[in-house]
């Protein structure tokens, strides 16, 4: 069963000022900006969108063989209604980085062995000058950003309403990653990039 943090209980909202916000200046113009437990009642919109989302298995080919992508993905409002909260962080997104819309997507990883491999978001020509916001629900799991091609990594350990902002060339020069972990609880990522960049 999932443990959620104090804040997760209660009426779902955002501190629109960001109070807290951790900035992480990295090379060629890169940063990410981290702020702890942002969303409150994030386990109420957790629930919400895992039973309201009609979520979607994806398939991959791999070398010779196709695989399942491990995680479960869905877009907001193509596969379910979202959660009323959404529109309070994408104001308060726009409010802070300029973009007056957002394009919004979901991830489910289930659990330990699910997971994302090291990749920048596809952003058309705007990946060296844009922003890609994660809200990450439900249990932590460990987000990793590397340099593009290789190399060292840092991370942050994300859930219970944490938000995680790649900004700059954050796409192009740096790659991020949810590696699977031996055991771990449901996560979600709420994913908001910009509409003036292609969905991805």
């Amino acid at each position: 069963m999932m443990q959620l943090s104090f804040l997760g209980r209660g009426r779902p909202s955002v501190d629109g000022a960001m109070a807290g916000r951790m900035r992480t200046s990295l090379a060629e113009g890169a940063w990410v900006d981290h702020v702890s437990g942002w969303v409150k009642g994030h386990g109420a919109v957790f629930d919400h969108l895992r039973s309201t989302t009609r979520w979607q298995a994806h398939e991959r080919p791999m070398y010779d063989r196709v695989v399942s992508v491990p995680r479960l993905m869905g877009r907001v409002p193509r596969d379910g209604p979202g959660h009323p909260v959404l529109t309070q962080i994408g104001r308060a997104l726009s409010a802070q980085y300029g973009h007056p819309e957002w394009h919004v997507s979901l991830a489910l990883y289930r659990d330990g062995r699910d997971s994302v491999a090291f990749h920048g978001d596809r952003m058309g020509d705007r990946r060296w000058d844009t922003v890609v916001a994660v809200v990450s629900l439900g249990e932590p799991r460990r987000f990793l950003i590397r340099r593009a091609g290789g190399g060292a990594s840092m991370g942050w350990n994300v859930g219970w309403g944490d938000l995680l902002v790649m900004g700059g060339s954050c796409q192009a020069t740096y790659e991020h990653a949810i590696p699977k972990c031996r055991r771990a609880g449901p996560r979600m990522a709420v994913m908001f990039r910009p509409v003036s960049v292609p969905e991805v």
